[in-house]
Formats: C-alpha cells, structure tokens, sequence
C-alpha cells in the first residue's frame, strides 16, 4: 500500500505539473494579446514556482535504491577531543532532529550516552517517514567543526570531529538470518533522568555481533524485553545495510572514511569563526549561513550528494581552514 500510495503521488505530480504548466502559457499568451502586464507577471510567476518544484520531483526520482522508501537509523558518536567534540556531537544530533521535523517525519531517541560536562559521546535516532533513509544515506561520514570555545577562557579557536552513521531499518519483506552465537548480549541501567526504575534495573540493552564487531544498544523502554527487541531489529538493520554498502562501487572509500574521526577523513566542514561556511567536500556544495544548516537546512547537500552518486562529477574537493 505504501508503495502503490507512492506511485499515485508521483503520477499525479506529473499530471498536474502537466496541466499547470499548460494553464501558465495560456495565460502569458493571453496577457501578450491583450497588452495585460499583471497577466503575463502571473504566469511567468507559476512557472517559476513549477520550475522550482519540478526540480524537486527530479531529485526524488534519485531515490530509487532498494531500502530508500524505509525509515532509517542515524547514530552520531563523538571524535577525539572531550567536551568540544562531544558538544559537537550533540549539536549534530540536533540538527538531524530539526532536519526531520521540517519534513514531518516522526523522531524517537532510542540511545544516548551524555559526556562527562557536555555535550553526548554518542546517540541513535529513530527517523520515521517516507525516503528518510534515501535522503539521509549520504550523511555517513565524518564531520567537522571549526569555532571559538566556549569550553576555552582564552578563547581559542578550536577543531573538533564527529562521525554519523546512517542505516535503513529492515521491514518485513527483508530476510536477515542472525545466529546467537555470533552475539554477545550485555544488560546495565539506563543513563540520565528516569526515577527509581531505571536507576535500579538493567533495563538496557547492548547487543555485539562478533563477527562483523558491529554493536547496538536501546534504552528508550523501561522494559528490558522491548528494548532487547529494539536493538535485535538495529543489528538486523545494520547487517543489512552492510551487504547494500558491499554492493556499492563507493563502499571502500566510505569504509576508509569511516576509520578515524579526526582530520583528513571528513565529508564536510563547519566554520563558525573567524568566517562562516558550510563546505561538503565529496560535492562542493557550500552554505554561508552554518546557524541555517545547523537548524536542519540540508537539503541542499543532501540533493547533490544523491545526484553525484547517480551522475557522478564533482571530484576532490579542497578543504576550507
């Protein structure tokens, strides 16, 4: 149903660009024989915004793969650094969280784990909606921040890194076989505000699967069972989204990216200070407003990173100081 919901939206997009546009060049036609100014700036003002919207329909054509249409995970993890990083990492966090909410998409916090001062060492969220993980996918990697400390007294400019990792989430037509052997199962109590129940049960769960080193872990329920339940579909959902990774021509040079969060492997750059930009450099794409980006304005970069995947260009892009 959700698929057949899709392909009606798609179609009828078409129709009605079809028709609109049809209308729009009637009307200048029109406007033109009668001398109307008003007349033709209308026109000319609804093929703008059918341009404009056409150009939108075009970058959702990009999200074809097999696990685009699901809902996706994204986990951010901070780099080396202490509190500067671990700030950053929530700074990320909150940005993906607005990001989904201008599209209305539903967000669920399933982990987080909070720094010593500030700030996160890590986080999973749960984005629910059509093509989150199509839009999201190409936010894997490292990021970078560049700014005045406001953890410095002498207001040094520092650099930290986080790294996002993005993964669909695994729906019942998807076969994934996990055998328990391969996993290691640990339980311990919840971290942060919850009363007495989960500051005296180990209702957390953290599943290690050995052969692949990948680990996963839930809190959100106060229920130990949901949240084993939870972590076993993450694990499934990461296995999977490994294989897609193997069958990409890009998977070895996002594994290498994947390695150290820490300079030299970033996606994209942040400066706050003494300028301000926002740089992908697998795109080129920039921003001069991060606070925008930062809010969840990344449509852009997320619109040329899935048309670099589908039509290629855009090669080393240098970096911004």
């Amino acid at each position: 149903m959700r698929e057949r919901t899709s392909l009606e939206d798609q179609i009828s997009a078409v129709k009605r660009l079809e028709q609109e546009l049809e209308d729009a060049i009637t009307l200048i036609e029109l406007g033109e024989a009668e001398d109307d100014e008003a007349t033709i700036k209308e026109g000319e003002e609804t093929i703008r915004t059918l341009q404009a919207e056409a150009a939108r329909r075009q970058v959702e054509t990009l999200l074809s793969g097999e696990a685009d249409a699901n809902d996706t995970y994204v986990e951010v993890h901070s780099g080396a650094g202490g509190t500067e990083s671990q700030d950053w990492a929530n700074m990320l966090q909150r940005m993906y969280a607005r990001w989904a909410e201008r599209r209305k998409y539903k967000v669920e916090l399933l982990e987080i784990t909070d720094g010593e001062e500030a700030g996160i060492k890590s986080a999973t969220l749960l984005i629910k909606g059509h093509n989150a993980y199509g839009w999201l996918k190409t936010e894997s990697g490292v990021h970078r921040l560049v700014r005045i400390s406001p953890y410095d007294s002498n207001a040094r400019r520092h650099t930290s890194f986080a790294s996002v990792w993005v993964y669909p989430v695994v729906d019942d037509r998807i076969n994934i076989e996990i055998k328990e052997s391969d996993c290691r199962i640990d339980t311990f109590r919840s971290s942060g505000a919850g009363g007495q129940h989960v500051n005296t049960t180990d209702s957390a769960v953290r599943i290690t699967h050995i052969p692949t080193g990948i680990v996963v872990a839930c809190q959100q329920e106060r229920s130990q069972h949901k949240n084993r339940a939870t972590a076993w579909n993450m694990l499934r959902a990461r296995l999977y989204e490994l294989e897609l990774k193997k069958r990409e021509e890009k998977a070895n040079a996002e594994a290498a990216a994947k390695t150290d969060i820490a300079w030299g492997h970033q996606i994209r750059s942040y400066v706050l200070q003494p300028y301000q930009m926002v740089k992908d450099l697998r795109t080129g794409a920039q921003s001069t407003s991060p606070q925008d980006v930062l809010d969840g304005d990344l449509d852009p970069f997320m619109e040329a990173s899935l048309a670099q995947r589908v039509y290629g260009g855009s090669g080393e892009v240098e970096d911004i100081d």
